[in-house]
């Protein structure tokens, strides 16, 4: 159910389960978490990117699983399945690139929004369909969403469920970038195999920065750029930047 590769640099991770949108259930859930563990632990993947095959790009919680009295109760689904991967994609010490291939609704949108650049085709659309069955939204929809594109639109969104097309999600902000139908694989994995020869590391503690910015206050924020810099600029990649930028040649980066 999900499809795993490593190339130039780039840990490719695909759902698999079109004929029913990607939506997730325990074992699918289980193999992305453990897809997602390949690309933390393998030294030669430095950028991730999670896509997916066919019209959808994850359309949430598979609804049969979730209503069957033999299945997971939604308490554990959330805890188990979904948790985990939006814990991995936030501390997963390199850039990770959702490719939004189509729709994205409910707990696959969020999985989307918890990545670090998010880019879309422009047929692809956003929803937040869990006020339509009378739940909340979940796997960290009411933390990303809302630091994406604000308070309103973000609580208009989540409980009216309206359909936001890519064009739409790229103007207020809650995605990077569209792309073209037709060039939109080449182009999603043109910048997944650009941020892979990047200074990796220092690609990484922008991350942690910028995680712990949701919590900290100025002086705090302040503190910790100051130590990651030193870390930064401690960096074999740092001193390879330095010497090709004098040099004026094209850096070779290695991600150390």
């Amino acid at each position: 159910m999900i499809l795993f590769d490593i190339k130039d640099g780039v840990g490719k991770i695909t759902l698999n389960r079109p004929e029913k949108f990607h939506s997730i259930i325990r074992e699918l859930a289980l193999e992305f978490q453990n897809s997602l563990d390949k690309c933390i632990n393998e030294g030669n993947v430095r950028a991730v990117l999670i896509t997916a095959k066919g019209k959808a790009f994850c359309a949430g919680q598979d609804l049969e699983e979730a209503t069957n009295p033999n299945a997971p109760n939604i308490t554990k689904i959330i805890q188990e399945h979904y948790n985990p991967i939006i814990r991995k994609i936030r501390c997963l010490e390199k850039p990770v690139i959702a490719a939004v291939n189509g729709v994205a609704a409910g707990a696959g949108a969020s999985i989307a929004l918890c990545c670090d650049i998010i880019v879309a085709k422009e047929s692809a659309s956003f929803v937040q369909a869990f006020s339509k069955i009378g739940l909340i939204p979940d796997s960290g929809a009411t933390f990303f969403l809302p630091r994406l594109i604000g308070s309103q639109k973000a609580t208009a969104i989540m409980m009216t469920a309206d359909k936001i097309n890519s064009k739409e999600a790229e103007k207020m902000g809650m995605i990077y970038k569209t792309f073209p139908d037709e060039s939109f694989e080449s182009e999603s994995w043109n910048l997944a195999k650009k941020l892979a020869k990047m200074p990796t590391k220092g690609l990484a503690l922008t991350k942690k920065l910028l995680n712990s910015s949701y919590s900290n206050n100025l002086e705090e924020q302040l503190k910790i750029e100051k130590n990651y810099q030193k870390q930064a600029a401690d960096t074999a990649d740092f001193k390879e930047g330095v010497s090709a930028f004098l040099e004026k040649r094209k850096p070779n980066f290695k991600g150390k």
